[in-house]
């Protein structure tokens, strides 16, 4: 006589599959494990209590073999945030997860002594997240709706200057484009600007008017525009074109001096202070450097 038995499954082991805070491949990741035969969740932060590693909004995608990538945390949760979202994929149902501060979890504390709250939202429709990937490709900004009582998500155009926040019962997770530098110059300070905006995740666009057709429409407000010219006749056309956009930063090489020629060759083409205002010089946030790499190094982190 044969017997039945019945084989319980063995819960998935957390791994990372990647180290990422790019939104763009989270979504991707998240997405592709969704029409996969192990699902996926995508994991939001959306409550912080104290202090927190993570800004709110910060997510995670879980498949359900166990992979995930991005942060809620500093790395120090992060897998057993997956176990937790590997869990709710197996009972396909959404749930929300507390740590640190205020959550049944006494084994996981954050180093910062907080507490946060995530949402696990397992995902059933893939197109709300292909739609934020596609918006963000085109260089949109976009926003993503997430409704805990229907359990859903949807896409939805994002206000100019929204954040992650919850509006009434729904957070609302809000997405940028990469960041886009654009520089114009030649000589060792472009190079090495170029380098760390490379290393810092920014999308780099470099010009030099002796060999570059320079394209203005490549200029968004999701866009920084440095001039790293040390001739005035050089750089007014491209500060010129940067002015007639809407770049959330503008900054030129020089001195408090030079700037003073700048801002009056540029008023005698019919640009007024209001216009010369806009543009951040001595350029950086270190005042003024005396090498390609300091300024580099100041560059980056005055856009950043």
């Amino acid at each position: 006589m044969l017997t039945s038995f019945s084989v319980l499954q063995t819960p998935a082991v957390p791994f990372c599959a990647f180290l990422t805070d790019d939104a763009e491949a989270i979504i991707n990741f998240a997405a592709d494990g969704a029409e996969t035969k192990y699902g996926s969740a995508l994991v939001t932060l959306v409550e912080i209590r104290g202090g927190a590693a993570r800004a709110l909004g910060a997510q995670m995608a879980v498949r359900g073999d166990g992979g995930y990538c991005g942060y809620v945390s500093g790395g120090c949760t992060e897998a057993a945030v997956a176990a937790e979202a590997v869990a709710a994929i197996n009972k396909g149902t959404d749930r929300y997860l507390r740590l640190g501060e205020g959550s049944q979890f006494f084994d996981i504390i954050l180093p910062c002594g907080g507490g946060i709250t995530l949402a696990i939202h397992v995902v059933k429709d893939v197109k709300p997240l292909r739609q934020i990937m596609s918006a963000l490709q085109k260089r949109k900004r976009i926003a993503l709706r997430y409704d805990p009582s229907t359990q859903s998500i949807v896409a939805e155009k994002a206000y100019e200057q929204a954040t992650s926040s919850w509006s009434g019962s729904s957070f609302i997770r809000s997405y940028k484009p990469t960041l886009r530098l654009i520089l114009c110059g030649r000589g060792i300070e472009v190079e090495a600007t170029e380098k760390v905006a490379v290393a810092s995740a920014f999308e780099v666009f470099a010009f030099d008017r002796r060999t570059n057709d320079f394209d203005e429409t490549s200029i968004d407000q999701d866009t920084a525009f440095a001039v790293l010219f040390h001739d005035l006749d050089q750089e007014l056309p491209l500060l010129e074109a940067a002015l007639r956009k809407t770049p959330f930063y503008i900054g030129a090489l020089g001195s408090k001096r030079t700037h003073e020629r700048r801002c009056g060759a540029l008023w005698a083409l019919g640009y007024t202070p209001a216009h010369t205002d806009r543009i951040k010089a001595p350029i950086g946030m270190f005042g003024p450097t005396r090498d390609a790499n300091a300024l580099a190094l100041s560059v980056v982190a005055d856009v950043a």
